[in-house]
Protein backbone atom coordinates (compact mmCIF):
# COMPACT_ATOMS: atom_id res chain seq x y z
CA UNK A 1 0.00 0.00 0.00
CA UNK A 2 0.67 3.48 -0.62
CA UNK A 3 1.27 3.81 3.52
CA UNK A 4 2.57 0.74 4.62
CA UNK A 5 3.75 1.64 8.18
CA UNK A 6 1.61 0.80 11.48
CA UNK A 7 2.61 3.72 13.13
CA UNK A 8 2.83 7.50 12.76
CA UNK A 9 6.21 7.18 12.89
CA UNK A 10 6.97 4.64 10.50
CA UNK A 11 5.96 7.00 7.46
CA UNK A 12 8.56 8.33 5.39
CA UNK A 13 8.54 11.64 4.39
CA UNK A 14 7.36 11.23 0.99
CA UNK A 15 4.19 9.42 2.36
CA UNK A 16 3.30 13.06 4.77
CA UNK A 17 3.98 14.68 1.38
CA UNK A 18 1.26 12.81 -0.18
CA UNK A 19 -0.68 12.91 2.59
CA UNK A 20 -0.49 16.69 3.06
CA UNK A 21 -0.77 17.23 -1.19
CA UNK A 22 -4.01 14.70 -1.12
CA UNK A 23 -5.51 16.21 2.04
CA UNK A 24 -4.84 19.97 0.05
CA UNK A 25 -6.23 18.51 -3.44
CA UNK A 26 -9.07 17.22 -1.47
CA UNK A 27 -10.43 20.39 0.11
CA UNK A 28 -9.38 22.52 -2.81
CA UNK A 29 -11.48 20.27 -5.08
CA UNK A 30 -14.40 20.51 -2.91
CA UNK A 31 -14.37 24.29 -2.28
CA UNK A 32 -14.14 24.73 -5.99
CA UNK A 33 -16.83 22.29 -6.73
CA UNK A 34 -19.30 24.23 -4.31
CA UNK A 35 -18.83 27.63 -5.98
CA UNK A 36 -18.94 26.34 -9.25
CA UNK A 37 -22.44 24.47 -7.88
CA UNK A 38 -23.70 27.50 -6.61
CA UNK A 39 -23.13 29.79 -9.58
CA UNK A 40 -25.06 27.20 -12.21
CA UNK A 41 -27.73 27.04 -9.73
CA UNK A 42 -27.78 30.84 -9.84
CA UNK A 43 -28.07 30.52 -13.86
CA UNK A 44 -24.79 32.55 -14.12
CA UNK A 45 -23.26 31.97 -17.67
CA UNK A 46 -19.50 31.85 -18.38
CA UNK A 47 -17.62 32.66 -21.00
CA UNK A 48 -14.83 30.42 -20.44
CA UNK A 49 -17.99 27.92 -21.84
CA UNK A 50 -18.17 29.53 -25.57
CA UNK A 51 -14.85 30.29 -25.85
CA UNK A 52 -14.03 25.94 -25.61
CA UNK A 53 -16.92 25.70 -28.29
CA UNK A 54 -15.23 28.91 -30.42
CA UNK A 55 -11.96 26.50 -29.81
CA UNK A 56 -13.58 23.32 -31.27
CA UNK A 57 -14.76 25.32 -34.47
CA UNK A 58 -11.51 26.35 -34.86
CA UNK A 59 -9.61 23.41 -34.09
CA UNK A 60 -12.09 20.93 -35.87
CA UNK A 61 -11.03 18.87 -39.02
CA UNK A 62 -12.15 15.78 -40.42
CA UNK A 63 -12.27 12.22 -39.23
CA UNK A 64 -12.54 14.44 -35.43
CA UNK A 65 -15.71 13.44 -34.71
CA UNK A 66 -15.89 9.95 -34.65
CA UNK A 67 -12.67 9.54 -32.78
CA UNK A 68 -13.78 11.81 -30.54
CA UNK A 69 -16.92 9.57 -29.84
CA UNK A 70 -14.61 6.67 -29.91
CA UNK A 71 -12.67 8.53 -26.70
CA UNK A 72 -16.68 8.96 -25.11
CA UNK A 73 -17.38 5.60 -25.29
CA UNK A 74 -13.99 5.05 -23.05
CA UNK A 75 -16.04 7.22 -20.07
CA UNK A 76 -19.61 5.58 -21.32
CA UNK A 77 -21.81 3.85 -18.35
CA UNK A 78 -21.88 0.56 -20.54
CA UNK A 79 -17.84 0.35 -20.69
CA UNK A 80 -17.66 1.34 -17.20
CA UNK A 81 -20.07 -1.51 -15.77
CA UNK A 82 -18.67 -3.78 -17.41
CA UNK A 83 -15.23 -3.22 -16.83
CA UNK A 84 -15.59 -2.15 -13.29
CA UNK A 85 -17.67 -5.66 -12.31
CA UNK A 86 -14.89 -7.36 -14.24
CA UNK A 87 -12.19 -5.85 -12.32
CA UNK A 88 -14.37 -5.77 -9.27
CA UNK A 89 -14.40 -9.55 -9.30
CA UNK A 90 -10.37 -10.14 -9.78
CA UNK A 91 -9.63 -7.69 -7.20
CA UNK A 92 -11.83 -9.33 -4.55
CA UNK A 93 -11.28 -13.27 -5.47
CA UNK A 94 -8.24 -13.21 -7.26
CA UNK A 95 -5.78 -10.11 -6.78
CA UNK A 96 -2.98 -10.11 -4.11
CA UNK A 97 -4.11 -7.08 -3.10
CA UNK A 98 -6.43 -7.03 0.21
CA UNK A 99 -10.11 -7.95 -0.04
CA UNK A 100 -10.65 -4.15 1.28
CA UNK A 101 -9.33 -3.09 -2.24
CA UNK A 102 -11.76 -4.42 -4.11
CA UNK A 103 -14.73 -3.21 -1.46
CA UNK A 104 -13.63 0.08 -1.68
CA UNK A 105 -13.16 0.45 -5.42
CA UNK A 106 -17.46 -0.84 -5.38
CA UNK A 107 -17.62 1.86 -3.35
CA UNK A 108 -15.79 4.30 -5.31
CA UNK A 109 -17.92 3.36 -8.57
CA UNK A 110 -21.18 2.91 -7.19
CA UNK A 111 -20.65 5.80 -5.15
CA UNK A 112 -19.76 8.34 -7.96
CA UNK A 113 -22.53 7.23 -10.32
CA UNK A 114 -25.41 7.80 -7.57
CA UNK A 115 -23.96 11.19 -6.10
CA UNK A 116 -23.44 12.29 -10.23
CA UNK A 117 -27.00 11.17 -10.74
CA UNK A 118 -27.92 13.08 -7.63
CA UNK A 119 -26.51 16.21 -8.67
CA UNK A 120 -27.85 16.01 -12.04
CA UNK A 121 -31.41 16.16 -11.00
CA UNK A 122 -30.80 18.58 -8.50
CA UNK A 123 -29.14 20.90 -11.27
CA UNK A 124 -31.06 20.25 -14.23
CA UNK A 125 -28.89 22.38 -16.43
CA UNK A 126 -30.04 22.02 -20.16
CA UNK A 127 -27.59 20.68 -22.66
CA UNK A 128 -25.21 23.07 -24.52
CA UNK A 129 -26.37 23.49 -28.19
CA UNK A 130 -23.65 23.38 -30.08
CA UNK A 131 -23.79 20.23 -32.06
CA UNK A 132 -27.64 18.98 -32.07
CA UNK A 133 -26.64 15.85 -33.24
CA UNK A 134 -25.64 14.11 -30.31
CA UNK A 135 -27.04 15.22 -27.09
CA UNK A 136 -27.51 13.27 -23.76
CA UNK A 137 -31.14 12.50 -21.90
CA UNK A 138 -30.30 14.05 -18.50
CA UNK A 139 -28.92 17.02 -17.10
CA UNK A 140 -25.47 18.66 -18.59
CA UNK A 141 -24.32 19.27 -14.78
CA UNK A 142 -21.88 18.08 -13.86
CA UNK A 143 -20.15 15.38 -16.63
CA UNK A 144 -20.84 11.91 -15.07
CA UNK A 145 -18.87 11.10 -18.11
CA UNK A 146 -16.08 13.05 -16.48
CA UNK A 147 -16.12 12.39 -12.74
CA UNK A 148 -16.68 8.51 -13.48
CA UNK A 149 -13.46 8.33 -15.71
CA UNK A 150 -11.60 10.19 -13.21
CA UNK A 151 -12.55 7.65 -10.46
CA UNK A 152 -12.55 4.99 -12.64
CA UNK A 153 -8.96 5.65 -14.01
CA UNK A 154 -7.88 7.41 -11.04
CA UNK A 155 -8.56 4.09 -8.87
CA UNK A 156 -6.70 1.67 -11.52
CA UNK A 157 -3.84 4.37 -11.32
CA UNK A 158 -3.76 3.44 -7.58
CA UNK A 159 -3.64 0.20 -8.35
CA UNK A 160 -0.77 0.17 -10.37
CA UNK A 161 0.91 2.92 -7.97
CA UNK A 162 0.19 0.11 -5.12
CA UNK A 163 1.79 -3.08 -7.37
CA UNK A 164 4.80 -4.24 -7.25
CA UNK A 165 5.84 -3.16 -11.35
CA UNK A 166 9.15 -1.56 -11.75
CA UNK A 167 8.96 2.34 -11.58
CA UNK A 168 9.38 3.13 -15.48
CA UNK A 169 5.92 0.54 -16.27
CA UNK A 170 4.14 2.22 -13.78
CA UNK A 171 4.83 5.87 -14.80
CA UNK A 172 4.36 4.84 -18.61
CA UNK A 173 1.39 2.87 -17.91
CA UNK A 174 -0.43 5.83 -15.19
CA UNK A 175 0.04 8.48 -17.56
CA UNK A 176 -1.17 6.82 -20.65
CA UNK A 177 -4.40 6.25 -17.96
CA UNK A 178 -4.29 9.75 -16.87
CA UNK A 179 -4.36 11.01 -20.74
CA UNK A 180 -7.42 9.00 -21.51
CA UNK A 181 -9.17 10.55 -18.38
CA UNK A 182 -8.45 13.95 -19.96
CA UNK A 183 -9.27 13.38 -23.06
CA UNK A 184 -12.88 11.80 -22.48
CA UNK A 185 -13.87 15.34 -20.87
CA UNK A 186 -12.19 17.17 -23.49
CA UNK A 187 -14.09 14.96 -26.35
CA UNK A 188 -17.56 15.28 -24.43
CA UNK A 189 -16.98 19.08 -24.92
CA UNK A 190 -16.01 18.79 -28.33
CA UNK A 191 -18.84 16.94 -29.08
CA UNK A 192 -21.18 19.74 -27.77
CA UNK A 193 -23.10 17.25 -25.27
CA UNK A 194 -21.54 19.26 -22.22
CA UNK A 195 -19.99 23.03 -21.59
CA UNK A 196 -16.69 23.19 -20.53
CA UNK A 197 -17.78 24.25 -16.76
CA UNK A 198 -19.48 20.75 -16.70
CA UNK A 199 -16.55 18.75 -17.30
CA UNK A 200 -14.50 20.92 -15.06
CA UNK A 201 -17.15 20.33 -12.43
CA UNK A 202 -17.23 16.64 -13.04
CA UNK A 203 -13.54 16.15 -12.13
CA UNK A 204 -13.22 18.23 -9.20
CA UNK A 205 -16.36 16.12 -7.90
CA UNK A 206 -14.75 13.15 -9.26
CA UNK A 207 -11.59 13.97 -7.78
CA UNK A 208 -12.76 14.84 -4.66
CA UNK A 209 -14.65 11.99 -4.34
CA UNK A 210 -11.70 9.41 -5.29
CA UNK A 211 -9.22 10.85 -2.46
CA UNK A 212 -12.47 10.14 -0.11
CA UNK A 213 -12.46 7.03 -0.95
CA UNK A 214 -8.74 6.29 -1.51
CA UNK A 215 -7.82 7.90 2.37
CA UNK A 216 -10.55 6.01 3.86
CA UNK A 217 -9.02 2.52 2.12
CA UNK A 218 -5.68 3.35 3.22
CA UNK A 219 -7.09 4.06 6.58
CA UNK A 220 -9.02 1.07 6.93
CA UNK A 221 -5.88 -1.47 5.46
CA UNK A 222 -3.66 0.93 8.68
CA UNK A 223 -6.07 -0.41 11.24
CA UNK A 224 -6.09 -4.47 9.41
CA UNK A 225 -1.99 -4.43 9.44
CA UNK A 226 -2.11 -2.78 13.20
CA UNK A 227 -5.16 -5.64 14.35
CA UNK A 228 -2.76 -8.36 12.40
CA UNK A 229 1.11 -6.77 14.25
CA UNK A 230 -1.02 -7.30 17.59
CA UNK A 231 -2.65 -10.70 17.13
Amino acid sequence: MLFSGTKISDLSVTSVLLILVGFLSLGISIYYFIDLTHSILQKEKFAIDQQAFDLVRATSFGGAEPLAKAISKAGSVIFMVIVSLILAVYLLFFSPFSRWVGVYFILAMGGVSGLTAGLKSFSSRARPEFKGDYHGATSSFPSGHASGALVFYGFIIYLFAISKLEPRWKWGINIVLSLIAMLIGISRVYLGVHFFTDVVAGYLFGIAWLLICLTSLEVTLWHQRRRQRLS
